[in-house]
């Protein structure tokens, strides 16, 4: 199980109701972290939502990165680190639960990091900006959009033209089906990380991560500094042969012999 740091803020809130020997104390924590995020105007109440249907998924795969996660985030990595260009798009959720990953992934590939919000607002949209530089980040793009996805109504279509409008691999955590289409329309590579290998999100992808944020973007940097000393032949191998509606069809597999073992 991946470790997130926690600050004083949630520390303080440990000591006084959720104890480190809970059996779910990672869960929950983030789930305080997503809750604090909101209060604060990061996170869309929205947000609450989505984060608690990823959350139900992740009791199914039993709160690990299972063997087809770990496949997929191997391979994710390989594209990432043959890409010309490439962006890891971020939310709010992502920003509350994962900010510092995703400045450690940028610098470790290096990507680009650019603001992307369903729910837009110039004040949300300087609150993960911020968040990201807090986290070390020292350019964000996506702050002042000056490009727009095609076919894709709603505010979520506006981008930055040095980022994602210009990327050749985006990897979009907790991402929306329509934009995910979008973006593989323009001829990108799209890298979901999404805990509901049924959604739209996961079919549309390139490579699907079927995996929790606080797990899978620790990961992802491992095989990234992996595949920086490995060679050129072999990194390319992992991109030529992968089928990602086998590692989903695998996913499901996992979860069906799982929940049948349970009872």
């Amino acid at each position: 199980m991946v470790r997130f740091k926690t600050s004083s803020v949630y520390d303080g809130f440990c000591m006084k109701g959720i104890p480190k020997t809970h059996p779910r104390y990672q869960s929950l924590m983030t789930r305080e972290r997503i809750a604090e995020a909101m209060k604060r105007g990061l996170v869309h109440e929205t947000g609450l939502i989505a984060h608690g249907r990823g959350e139900a998924f992740d009791y199914l795969l039993g709160e690990v990165t299972i063997p087809p996660a770990d496949s997929a985030l191997k391979t994710a990595a390989a594209v990432l680190v043959r890409a010309r260009h490439p962006v890891i798009s971020v939310n709010g959720n992502v920003a509350a639960l994962a900010a510092e990953e995703c400045v450690a992934l940028s610098l470790a590939v290096p990507a680009g990091l650019e603001v992307n919000l369903f729910h837009r607002t110039p004040e949300r949209v300087m609150k993960v900006a911020d968040e990201l530089r807090h986290a070390g980040a020292k350019d964000v793009f996506g702050v002042k959009a000056d490009a727009v996805i095609p076919g894709l109504a709603h505010d979520r279509a506006f981008c930055s033209k040095d980022g994602i409008f210009s990327a050749d691999v985006v990897l979009v955590p907790l991402e929306d089906g329509d934009r995910c289409e979008a973006l593989r329309r323009m001829g990108k590579t799209v890298i979901a990380i999404d805990l509901n290998p049924l959604s739209r999100t996961s079919r549309m992808a390139s490579i699907t991560i079927v995996d929790n944020v606080v797990r899978a973007l620790p990961r992802l940097r491992y095989w990234v500094d992996v595949h920086r000393q490995a060679k050129k032949d072999d990194v390319d191998k992992l991109v030529i042969q992968w089928d990602n509606e086998e590692n989903l069809r695998e996913v499901v597999r996992f979860l069906c012999k799982r929940l049948n073992a349970l009872f």
